[in-house]
């Protein structure tokens, strides 16, 4: 990938898998594979970070005999998506204005 993922948008984009589902942490690297790469690797330090930040909140559930740690969005972590996604919109528009050309004022 010629563009790499900053801390601040794997945060949100971690928010953004988890609001729309409570689920466990390798179901969120597959999700984000679908577009970035990212390992695991990566992940479980994001996870650490946005819990201890009190963005999202963890709980354990038996499955195949182990058990799974699944993670849910809690109301102050909604509000930080919230925020991402208005500065993620203001940025986009910004950069689309200077590598696409939408937007862009004629200085003919």
């Amino acid at each position: 990938m010629a563009f790499p993922v900053s801390a601040a948008l794997l945060d949100a984009m971690v928010l953004a898998v988890v609001s729309a589902e409570e689920t466990y942490g390798y179901k969120i690297t597959q999700e984000l594979c679908e577009t970035v790469p990212v390992s695991e690797s990566t992940l479980y330090p994001v996870l650490r970070r946005l819990l201890h930040g009190g963005c999202l909140e963890s709980y354990d559930m038996a499955f195949q005999g182990r058990n799974r740690r699944y993670y849910r969005i809690t109301e102050q972590g909604s509000r930080a998506l919230d925020d991402y996604r208005t500065e993620w919109n203001s940025y986009k528009e910004g950069i689309d204005r200077i590598l696409i050309g939408e937007g862009a004022k004629d200085n003919g």
